[in-house]
């Protein structure tokens, strides 16, 4: 399923058709083109995670494409994508035999290990000691492995790993999971049958999503990503398996024969190849995850180098794999019962520990909410050292039962955010005590409250002074007025001195008193004054998330802003006028109107409009309406390094304006990399790739302004 320019170009066109109007054309034709455009879109969506459309638009699009086939059921074919979600509950896992066993594999934990795997390699082969072995190194995902069949180009059976031998067959659900491809292009290579290897995942982020969801829906949270997938697989209702957000990564052709019944592995040649070649074909691989390394030297310094960024990473990982490149050394060196001889696993340090809890702190958020925070023993965990973790919220500490002076069991998930897995209670020796929540605000002693569908207890004193510090914190931080230099520290000893006490003192501040205060002088005093005021100039979306209004995020603050002229016209807004706006819903509609209508807040934000603070919407705020013609529609951009005749923010608009998208990172995704000064690892990156458009930033600039 590889796409090149023109049918990408073509697709997204026939996609706009298909969204503006009915065509006149046979049902067939119109099934065809929606199979067609949907195909290309999931793979858009799911195996690139860069789409071209909006969910809406892909539901309408799919509906249509429903509609078509329930009039015409004639025309309905397994590939099509509204059969990939079926209405039978599976009754049983039915074990089945793989093609060719999925062995486990030998485990090493520092460069010794592999020193001494490529040792043995050499010896199987029979290579001299100072030859080079080519290796392929891969993520070695922390989920729920599978094994896909197709036969004629066509998905027939998956199956989960079991015994390594026999596993349960779970097509049903496996068809659900859209990075799957239903049908793959394996004839053009002449395959008749084969067995791809994968793992099934959940993104870190949507996992922590769905928990946040159980948590507010009274259901117990999921214990870890890993299971969650695995445990998906085996669900009886594939409708549920589909919102479980699970996605596949393939890493393996295991098996493949030809259609006389002849073993044709060989032609894919070697491993990298053969990842690229999946690629090609539509299916979700390692990227820039991968690597192809000339001798084990290579292999060690890229396995630490994952190891130092594996917690950035959006799935969860808990080594690298290496393998043979070359598939035909991999058949020389054969497997044990247990194990292949040419590949194995690099695993990560642990990243879980044991650790007693010392006492119990509660912290009173921008919004009133209390949080419970562990103080436990200082612990190494993953080459952090740890003293204090959330507890989130009073249903947390009773989930696990948790209690002053237990061991409990601690890892660091996410972000490299510490987390208590569990108590354990079988290390108690009955000094242990209950964790009593409190019943007041440990701040400003108002009895707390907890709303029926909310997790947590709240301070609803707006003047608390634990969350009038918190709001203002949360005021000058980079995702709301973004003032540069202005951190925590500041913050809190400004609010000690009693200098600001409010969002409008920030824009008042006397700088001569300033820079008499130990630590700063002159200078720091007047840096903090040029990021303030250049603060002031910024669109109203980040004035309207800045005011730490609850449930107000980002998406919903640039929303609004681009519906109003002035942050005080918001003063006469209804509900109605919330509820206009597409995903604005009656909470955010409520909380907002209410931080509106009192006083003390509106005379705040007049004194900030008097300060110098913006209330009138900019271009930033403002709906962009991109042209198809402009020089980089439907583009990936990123730049990297010192650019001379901009900032970074002002090269990125730029790139918005002309129909780019920005992205973070060198990935296979990636079109163009505009290279300032001192441009590192990002533009090798980029380079080696060989798909990515290389600029300078006189060369962005011309073809900007053409």
């Amino acid at each position: 399923m590889r796409y090149t320019k023109e049918d990408q170009r073509d697709i997204t066109k026939l996609t706009k058709t298909h969204l503006k109007e009915d065509t006149s054309a046979k049902p067939a034709e119109v099934v065809d083109e929606l199979r067609k455009i949907l195909v290309f879109h999931e793979w858009r969506y799911y195996v690139l995670n860069d789409p071209l459309v909006s969910d809406f638009e892909y539901d309408s699009l799919y509906k249509k494409l429903e509609k078509l086939e329930a009039d015409n059921p004639e025309l309905i074919t397994p590939e099509s994508p509204t059969q990939r979600v079926s209405n039978d509950l599976t009754t049983s896992f039915n074990n089945v035999p793989h093609l060719i066993p999925m062995l486990s594999l030998a485990n090493s934990y520092n460069a010794e290990d592999l020193n001494e795997f490529d040792t043995q390699i050499k010896k199987l082969i029979n290579q001299k000691e100072e030859g080079d072995i080519e290796y392929c190194v891969e993520p070695k995902f922390d989920g729920g492995s599978i094994a896909l069949i197709y036969t004629d180009d066509k998905l027939v059976r998956a199956a989960t790993r079991g015994n390594g031998t026999n596993g349960e067959e779970v097509t049903v659900n496996a068809r659900v999971i859209k990075s799957i491809p239903l049908t793959g292009n394996f004839s053009k290579k002449g395959l008749k049958t084969v067995e791809l290897r994968g793992e099934v995942l959940i993104r870190k982020d949507i996992f922590d999503k769905m928990n946040k969801q159980r948590e507010k829906d009274g259901q117990d949270v999921f214990a870890n990503p890993r299971n969650t997938a695995a445990g998906g697989m085996r669900m009886k209702d594939p409708k549920e398996v589909a919102g479980r957000g699970l996605e596949a990564f393939i890493y393996q052709v295991g098996y493949a024969i030809d259609d006389k019944g002849k073993d044709v592995l060989a032609k894919m040649d070697t491993q990298f190849g053969s990842i690229n070649y999946l690629s090609d074909l539509g299916f979700k691989v390692p990227t820039i995850e991968k690597k192809l390394c000339k001798n084990i030297g290579e292999v060690v310094k890229f396995v630490e180098s994952w190891s130092a960024k594996r917690e950035k990473y959006p799935y969860e990982i808990d080594g690298m794999v290496v393998k043979v490149n070359d598939f035909n050394l991999q058949k020389k060196c054969g497997a044990t019962n247990h194990h292949p001889r040419w590949a194995i696993a690099y695993k990560f340090k642990a990243k879980q520990a044991t650790a007693k809890l010392l006492a119990v702190e509660y912290q009173v958020g921008k919004v009133g909410a209390v949080t419970p925070v562990a103080k436990i023993e200082p612990t190494q965990l993953a080459g952090v050292t740890i003293s204090s973790i959330s507890m989130h919220n009073e249903d947390f500490i009773t989930g696990k039962d948790i209690r002053l002076g237990d061991s409990v069991l601690i890892e660091r998930a996410g972000d490299v955010i510490p987390y208590i897995v569990k108590s354990l209670p079988n290390l108690r020796d009955g000094s242990e005590q209950k964790i009593k929540f409190p019943t007041n605000c440990p701040s400003c002693q108002t009895v707390l409250t907890r709303q029926e569908k909310e997790a947590v207890w709240r301070c609803e004193n707006p003047s608390c002074e634990a969350q009038v510090l918190q709001r203002l914190i949360h005021h000058v931080s980079k995702d709301a007025m973004d003032i540069d230099g202005f951190g925590k520290s500041y913050v809190e000893r400004f609010f000690e001195l009693g200098w600001v006490q409010n969002n409008a003192d920030i824009y008042k501040l006397n700088y001569d008193a300033i820079s008499q205060l130990e630590g700063f002088g002159e200078r720091s005093a007047s840096k903090l004054k040029k990021a303030i005021d250049a603060a002031k100039k910024n669109p109203i979306h980040r004035v309207l998330y800045s005011l730490s209004i609850h449930h107000f995020g980002r998406k919903a603050s640039k929303l609004i802003a681009q519906e109003i002229k002035h942050v005080l016209e918001l003063k006469d807004w209804t509900e109605e006028n919330f509820t206009e706006i597409k995903d604005i819903g009656p909470v955010v509609t409520q909380n907002v109107i209410a931080y509106f209508q009192d006083p003390k807040n509106i005379q705040i934000l007049e004194n900030m409009e008097a300060l110098g603070v913006n209330f009138n919407q900019t271009d930033e705020d403002r709906p962009l309406e991109i042209d198809e013609d402009a020089i980089f529609f439907g583009k990936t951009i990123l730049f990297t390094g010192k650019l001379q005749k901009m900032g970074r923010k002002e090269a990125q608009q730029l790139a918005t304006n002309a129909g780019a998208k920005n992205i973070s990172a060198v990935s296979a995704n990636l079109n163009i990399l505009v290279a300032g000064e001192k441009a590192g690892s990002k533009l090798k990156k980029a380079t080696a790739l060989g798909t990515v458009q290389i600029l300078t930033e006189d060369e962005f600039l011309k073809l900007i302004e053409s």
